[in-house]
């Protein structure tokens, strides 16, 4: 165990990038401004898409793991949505444009799904 603490703690120290990563594990996500941390650019101009699929799952809660499960999903559906409506504006290429319609689709048929299961628990979809 402590051979492993050992090559943990070299690691870290030598990758600054995995070290401030597990530093933020654990932390609140809430308040935190990502907004620096995943600029677009044209090769990959997802970032914003993800932070807030991110900040929008974290935030996602039930009355129990199950009613959390389906609020997060749907958030994680959405952000594909937005993802792929993003590489729709991003992209002339015509199977990726293809694909991503598709990818709208069915995530829009899951929300549906997921929200209907919310309202079959009495629950109010979102």
């Amino acid at each position: 165990m402590k051979t492993i603490a050992i090559m943990t703690a070299a690691l870290l120290a030598a990758t600054p990038a995995l070290a401030q990563q597990a530093g933020h594990q654990g932390m609140s996500h809430q308040g935190m401004d990502h907004s620096g941390m995943m600029q677009p650019s044209a090769a990959n101009p997802y970032g914003p898409d993800m932070m807030k699929m991110h900040e929008r799952m974290m935030a996602a809660k039930g009355a129990d793991a199950g009613e959390t499960w389906i609020r997060q999903m749907i958030e994680h559906h959405r952000g594909a949505v937005t993802m792929s409506q993003t590489a729709l504006r991003s992209t002339r290429n015509a199977e990726i444009r293809r694909e991503a319609q598709k990818t709208i689709d069915s995530q829009n048929r899951e929300i549906a799904t997921l929200n209907a299961m919310l309202r079959k628990m009495g629950k109010n979809p979102q």
